[in-house]
């Protein structure tokens, strides 16, 4: 078993880097964790809608890069369903018994994910309405995926 969390930038701040290798750390109890930074195309102080555009086909065209054509793919996206954290669980046991030996976890830059990726991904997930941080969400992502296992594995930690 296998995760990728497939990323546009890098954390850069000491608090975010010891909170996914915390969690990194966690999860290879459990699985093999890969986190794949992309770097992040940069926008004109005041960027048109074609600039915007231009980067997130760049950005998608990297992550598409680093996905495999027998890869499970969850995009992290302000569309994708609601669920809690069990239900997460199942759907990451689900893909590893029926899917693939490996699921990538796809989390976009500022503006988000390209179309082609959407398209790409066999699942849409979010975690909230709300908009966070690409540093939050990846360590929230850590966290969840950890919980995931321990619920998969039914060991405490979940409640």
């Amino acid at each position: 078993m296998k995760i990728r969390i497939i990323c546009i930038g890098k954390l850069k701040e000491k608090y975010w880097t010891s909170a996914a290798a915390e969690y990194s750390k966690r999860i290879s109890g459990y699985a093999n964790i890969e986190i794949v930074e992309l770097k992040e195309s940069k926008l004109p102080a005041n960027p048109s809608a074609s600039d915007e555009n231009a980067v997130l086909i760049r950005e998608g065209q990297n992550i598409l890069g680093k996905i495999k054509e027998s890869d499970h793919v969850i995009a992290m996206e302000v569309e994708g369903e609601h669920i809690d954290s069990v239900e997460l669980a199942k759907k990451i046991q689900y893909a590893f018994d029926t899917k693939s030996s490996t699921i990538d976890f796809v989390i976009g830059g500022s503006l988000g994910l390209s179309d082609e990726v959407k398209k790409r991904a066999d699942y849409g997930l979010s975690f909230s309405k709300l908009t966070f941080p690409h540093q939050m969400a990846r360590i929230m992502l850590l966290e969840q995926i950890y919980r995931a296992f321990k619920i998969n594995s039914g060991e405490t930690y979940h409640k």
